[in-house]
């Protein structure tokens, strides 16, 4: 299987790819500045540009998106729009780009965020975009062609990510990022669709 992840250098693409390790697939590595390929997803001509040079694939793994951490009197247009151009749309537009040159019965797994269910202060951004995620998810599953599937994974803290992100969560219960990859696996290799995995 031929299986495209973005954002491939981070926390969770790091994870994604060890849990993919050893099982015959090739892993196209897609970053923003490195990687076999470079995209910025909140470019639609970038990620067209992208899938062209791809040419045919199977699979479309996400783990990258940003969005502005702030308190709701501080959340300015622009961090508006960051928030929303980057791990709202970026992901969309992977998404939709991608589906004239995806192979049949492929995949799309995407990546939301604990805050939609378990808001912290600050995290109004967040919250607000990984709902979103979910519901196109769950919306776009029903309407795909092609036999493809699409879904998200919704991790709390990585455990990794404790020492600089423990702060925004007081008493939370950080995950260990191998789970995080094997969702990440669930979702690429497995049956069902419109489905959010929770990792937590």
């Amino acid at each position: 299987m031929k299986i495209v992840l973005i954002g491939a250098y981070g926390k969770i693409g790091e994870l994604v790819q060890k849990a993919l390790a050893g099982a015959g697939h090739e892993i196209v590595k897609v970053g923003r500045k490195s990687g076999n390929f470079q995209v910025e997803i909140e470019n639609r001509e970038s990620v067209r540009k992208l899938y062209q040079a791809l040419g045919s694939f199977d699979a479309v793994a996400i783990a990258a998106g940003e969005v502005a951490f702030a308190p709701l009197s501080e959340l300015t247009a622009e961090k508006w729009e960051f928030s929303l151009g980057s791990k709202l749309m970026g992901q969309i537009n992977l998404v939709q780009e991608a589906i004239p040159f995806i192979n049949e019965k492929g995949s799309f797994t995407l990546v939301s965020g604990v805050l939609n269910e378990e808001p912290i202060l600050a995290g109004v951004a967040g919250a607000t975009v990984s709902g979103a995620l979910e519901g196109f998810v769950r919306a776009a599953a029903i309407e795909l062609a092609k036999g493809l599937r699409i879904n998200v994974v919704n991790p709390t803290i990585l455990k990794e990510s404790k020492a600089h992100m423990g702060s925004f969560f007081p008493g939370v219960i950080p995950v260990e990022g191998w789970k995080v990859g094997q969702a990440y696996k669930r979702a690429i290799l497995g049956a069902q669709t419109g489905r959010v995995y929770k990792v937590d």
